[in-house]
């Protein structure tokens, strides 16, 4: 008997060390969990790696461009020597050449092309933060869900012990007379109902885990148990003003940054296809030297050395080059760059548009759903006290199973709308402070 109660000891040890062991995910672990494995995200990145890299080769392009070449060949056959007489000869040569260009003006050409890269780098950025944002909301949004639905699952649950200890109740009245039989089988069909309704908030609970982990790239075999969220202090809500939200967020968030780097971007490509209507002037130069040997002359002639030094010459100049017709190409690449940009303007607009929007709805149902809360919270609390009467009058044999079932119902959805605007509220006292500048995931 000692020997049981040591190993049941040591095994409920070992369970609940297991317990301890799982990790409770909150929702900013959530969040940083998903952005840290998304695979838009890591598009994302390396898609502004590569504009880092054409960021830097814009800088580089005011360098000027060095070319080394060298040659080597025989020459066999035929020849003319000095004296202008033909001869069978054998020959090697051998030539050196460094060369360099630098261009002066393009019609600024590389300066448009270093600020387009500047913008595209800072775009890049901008996208990768967008993506986050976008998935850190996402995330939000299915973490919600399984809380709702774990609450509802928890309301469901309770629900169905409370119908299971009225119907003991019932049978029992009805073994002494106090109730008769078609009241017992009202209540049997409300125990079957709320055990239904218990097994159909478990399957959608269940399905918003897995969307949950879906959204996170958590694999889906792996248990996720996530925490509650904090209790918003509505007394520390302040009085925000949606038009100062906007003209701050203009300036900051990625939504609105992302179209003004946009049209910044379509803006340097027409002044680029613009350039390309000036002449180009280059400025070049050269240093060359060769060596030459007959192979079957008697004299030796100047040796390598000799010839690779009085042979050296240097070159210096200026290149220009005037583009008179090349079919139209440049006029349409033109046209097609300031559609472009007109296009990207007019997006712009619309962005700003809908952002601002977006945040007037956000502080407005924020505003509402905490009147709503508060309501919610009182009809709860009546519906709980009007069921709890509604019970002792049914004991009393003065409620029909009907009126429980009708004042049951009455609660637990009013528990489960009380639910909802709480974790509604949370998430949009998150939105408006996202859009103030407050990042999604706090640290």
């Amino acid at each position: 008997m000692r020997k049981k109660v040591i190993l049941t000891a040591i095994m409920g040890c070992l369970i609940w060390a297991a317990g301890a062991q799982e990790r409770v995910w909150t929702l900013d672990d959530c969040m940083r969990y998903a952005v840290e494995n998304s695979p838009k995200v890591k598009q994302k990145q390396h898609t502004h790696n590569t504009y880092k890299a054409e960021y830097r080769q814009s800088l580089a392009s005011f360098l000027p461009s060095v070319t080394a070449q060298t040659e080597a060949g025989w020459g066999f056959g035929r020849s003319v020597d000095d004296s202008y007489n033909y001869i069978n000869t054998t020959n090697f040569s051998n030539s050196y050449g460094l060369n360099a260009s630098l261009p002066i003006f393009n019609g600024g050409q590389l300066i448009n092309n270093w600020r387009l890269a500047k913008v595209n780098r800072q775009l890049g950025m901008t996208n990768v933060q967008k993506q986050k944002d976008d998935l850190a909301i996402l995330i939000m949004s299915a973490y919600v869900d399984v809380l709702y639905y774990q609450g509802t699952v928890t309301y469901a649950e309770e629900k169905l012990e409370e119908s299971l200890q009225t119907a003991l109740q019932t049978e029992r009245m009805v073994e002494l007379g106090l109730k008769g039989k078609a009241e017992l089988a009202q209540v049997e069909a409300q125990v079957a109902a709320d055990d239904y309704f218990r097994i159909n908030q478990r399957n959608l609970y269940d399905v918003a885990v897995l969307t949950l982990k879906n959204y996170m790239n958590y694999p889906a075999e792996e248990p996720l148990s996530i925490d509650a969220l904090d209790e918003v202090n509505a007394a520390l809500l302040s009085d925000d003003d949606a038009q100062e939200i906007f003209a701050y967020a203009q300036g900051s968030n990625p939504t609105a940054l992302q179209a003004e780097y946009q049209v910044d971007a379509a803006r340097m490509q027409h002044l680029i296809e613009k350039g390309k209507l000036f002449p180009t002037i280059s400025f070049w130069g050269g240093v060359y030297t060769d060596y030459y040997k007959d192979l079957k002359a008697t004299d030796p002639g100047a040796s390598f050395s000799n010839q690779f030094k009085n042979k050296r010459r240097e070159s210096l100049g200026f290149s220009l080059s005037l583009p008179l017709f090349s079919r139209l190409t440049k006029v349409t690449s033109i046209r097609r760059a300031r559609n472009n940009m007109r296009i990207a303007q007019e997006q712009q607009t619309e962005i700003l548009r809908e952002l601002q929007t977006a945040i007037e709805k956000a502080v407005l149902e924020r505003e509402g759903l905490l009147k709503e809360t508060i309501q919610m919270e009182k009809k709860k609390d009546a519906d709980a006290y009007a069921y709890q009467v509604t019970l002792r009058k049914f004991e009393e044999g003065l409620m029909s199973p009907l009126d429980v079932q009708t004042s049951s119902n009455l609660l637990i959805q009013s528990k489960a709308n009380l639910l909802l605007k709480r974790l509604t509220y949370y998430m949009k006292c998150r939105e408006v402070e996202y859009y103030k500048g407050k990042s999604l995931i706090n640290d």
